[in-house]
């Protein structure tokens, strides 16, 4: 009786989403439809727009994520969503413009017309029918979904508690009854009790061991990835013979990529500096008027094979601090100044690194630059955070876009891994995309508490980071 409703729940979760995703498409035909009535009429109009719509649609959706009831909170689903209908949106309404310009309707293409407050409008409608559709089907979903109970293997039980705490930050989700070590003579009967098992630092031969005993008790495997399995992520599969390999590359990127990767950074930041150059302009007189110090300062970062650059970034602290050592930047930190609060907030103090893209110092998307000292810290205690720099230094990447501030440099590394072992123009536009979902975390920027991370700030002064 139970899975029977748990069934009926699932599928009125795909009713209801199938139902959202007409209902997003009506209320943009029906708004255009007043200045366009061709667009509801069987015309090459219609058929072109209508074809765009879900062929873009679909496109966003794999960008940022879909209906992904059950899995995420309700407000990342919101964000996604929105996003992608705003995009869908926007590219529909560009072609439908463009298609308005001919004899019978403009003798020029008119962008900013009585359509765009339709647009606006119809816009405003899709994102409240998202929080309602998505708020009813998580809540129809954990009404008759319990959490799942989530045993935690590793081999460190008293570290183990900072990865319950990221877990459990999805409580409908997921509930950890059970932390053991992998030598518990428990271990067995807390593997069929639960219905999760989360893998965290197991050596190989033990962790495939647990996988493939959880997997034949149907039970959901999380495994916490390390280097190998980044490695692997991006593995081609060779047949040789009759034996199935995989083929895993150590060389970075080829010459091929390399040549579609900078053509993409000068195509994409040249035209970004000539719109964005008003709002840096007023950002640089932000900063001077605030306290009368340089608008830019310059630090050295490694990128691709250890090569050291000038990054460029927009000035967001006091230009002279006391003392020899100084902390990073903390929530309400004193050092940073009112327009910096905001230029960090936006992430405006990145604009200047633009240049640095047209250089060819970094690219648009890679791992974050490092500073020097902390790459041969970093280097010295995980000799393969090296392995970043088989690519260049991008200004946004897989870390900034689900990591954090105060993300561990281990994971940090990971998160990088996969984005040069899974290379391709396709994810550099996919990552570039999702680079607007970062301004709707709240918890992106969260700083450092302590640490024993070493760090220059603005001021060259060396400063103390927690990984």
């Amino acid at each position: 009786m139970k899975k029977d409703k748990r069934l009926l729940s699932e599928l009125a979760v795909l009713a209801l989403k199938a139902v959202l995703y007409l209902l997003l498409c009506s209320v943009f035909f029906l708004h255009m439809e007043k200045n366009n009535p061709q667009i509801m009429l069987l015309s090459r109009t219609a058929a072109v727009s209508l074809l765009m719509f879900f062929a873009f649609g679909l496109a966003m959706l794999s960008v940022y994520g879909g209906f992904a009831v059950g899995r995420q909170k309700s407000k990342p689903i919101i964000i996604s969503l929105s996003l992608a209908t705003a995009m869908t949106d926007a590219m529909t309404y560009l072609q439908l413009q463009i298609m308005n310009v001919n004899a019978a309707r403009n003798d020029h293409l008119v962008l900013f017309g009585p359509d765009i407050w339709m647009l606006l409008r119809a816009f405003i409608l899709q994102v409240v029918l998202i929080a309602l559709f998505v708020r009813a089907a998580n809540w129809l979903y954990f009404r008759f979904h319990a959490p799942q109970r989530c045993l935690l293997v590793t081999l460190d039980v008293d570290a183990a508690s900072a990865i319950v705490r990221k877990i459990e930050r999805l409580p409908l989700q997921y509930a950890v009854t059970r932390i053991c070590s992998l030598r518990d003579p428990a271990l067995d009967a807390a593997l069929a009790a639960c219905d999760t098992v989360f893998l965290c630092g197991l050596p190989i031969a033990d962790r495939t061991r647990l996988t493939e005993r959880a997997y034949a008790m149907d039970k959901n495997v999380y495994v916490r990835m390390d280097i190998a399995d980044a490695v692997t992520y991006g593995a081609e599969h060779v047949i040789l013979d009759d034996l199935p390999f995989l083929d895993m590359e150590s060389s970075g990127l080829s010459i091929e990529q390399r040549f579609v990767k900078r053509a993409m950074d000068i195509a994409v930041s040249l035209p970004a500096v000539v719109l964005l150059s008003p709002l840096m302009l007023l950002c640089a007189l932000a900063i001077k008027c605030g306290d009368g110090g340089p608008v830019i300062y310059c630090q050295k970062r490694a990128t691709r094979a250890g090569r050291v650059f000038e990054i460029y970034k927009f000035r967001t602290m006091r230009p002279h601090g006391s003392g020899s050592v100084q902390h990073s930047a903390t929530k309400d930190d004193a050092r940073i100044t009112p327009v910096g609060h905001v230029l960090r907030r936006c992430r405006l103090d990145e604009l200047p690194q633009l240049f640095n893209i047209l250089k060819g110092d970094m690219s648009l998307v890679g791992p974050r630059p490092e500073m020097l000292e902390n790459v041969r810290q970093y280097t010295k205690e995980l000799p393969e955070f090296s392995y970043r720099l088989k690519v260049k230094a991008g200004l946004t990447g897989y870390a900034q876009i689900e990591g954090k501030y105060n993300t561990s440099p281990r994971d940090k590394m990971i998160l990088d891994m996969l984005y040069i072992e899974r290379y391709s123009a396709w994810l550099d536009v996919k990552l570039l995309l999702r680079t607007l979902t970062v301004f709707f975390k709240s918890d992106s920027t969260e700083a450092f508490s302590d640490g024993s991370r070493v760090e220059k700030d603005e001021n060259g002064k060396k400063s103390a980071e927690n990984p």
